[in-house]
């Protein structure tokens, strides 16, 4: 149990300079946050990359979110969503910053709704008229399964998939603006684009 304080403490240095003091500086709730979220059964199937990656993104992402819970929470989930339907994770996390800013109650003039900005409709579309959008796990799975149908619509195409994503087909500036977000904030994966 002590070593894993240990390897939580010195993750969590390594991620975010501002911790760079002593061990006692590292926020306790984010600690605890992390340990419970590496317990969860769909987490990675190594504890040391799951917590590498949360450390990693949970630093990245708390100016949006403040809450170490909520935030690694979020994280975890984003991370499972996005691995369930074979997307990078930080590609899904551009997508959220470019579309709610990370506000799960986001509401768009055209009425999409949540983290992912999902339009009504595909709950009616699948049958689900009760699912909740403004549920981050419902938003990420509506969101997540709508991308990677683009992406394979596009045959594999980030910038033509996300022009669709966002119901802007054949006009990128949406795309471009998530790609740029992907790769100044979110970090960049194997994936690549043509537009």
């Amino acid at each position: 149990m002590q070593a894993r304080r240990i390897l939580l403490a010195l993750i969590l240095l390594t991620a975010n300079p501002a911790f760079a003091g002593s061990e006692q500086e590292v926020d306790a709730r984010l600690v605890r946050a992390l340990r419970e979220a590496v317990e969860y059964p769909t987490w990675f199937s190594d504890e040391i990359d799951g917590l590498m990656w949360l450390a990693h993104y949970s630093g990245r992402l708390k100016k949006w979110l403040p809450d170490p819970f909520y935030r690694v929470n979020l994280l975890r989930e984003v991370h499972y969503e996005a691995g369930r339907a074979r997307l990078d994770p930080a590609l899904v996390l551009a997508v959220i910053d470019v579309e709610s800013d990370f506000d799960r109650f986001a509401v768009s003039r055209s009425g999409a709704r949540g983290l992912m900005q999902i339009m009504p409709f595909w709950k009616k579309e699948i049958g689900h008229p009760r699912d909740n959008l403004f549920h981050p796990v419902t938003n990420l799975r509506y969101g997540c399964t709508i991308l990677r149908h683009y992406l394979r619509l596009a045959d594999g195409d980030i910038g033509d998939a996300l022009a669709r994503y966002n119901g802007s087909e054949q006009r990128y500036a949406y795309s471009r603006k998530v790609q740029a977000a992907w790769r100044r904030t979110w970090g960049t994966s194997t994936l690549t684009a043509n537009r």
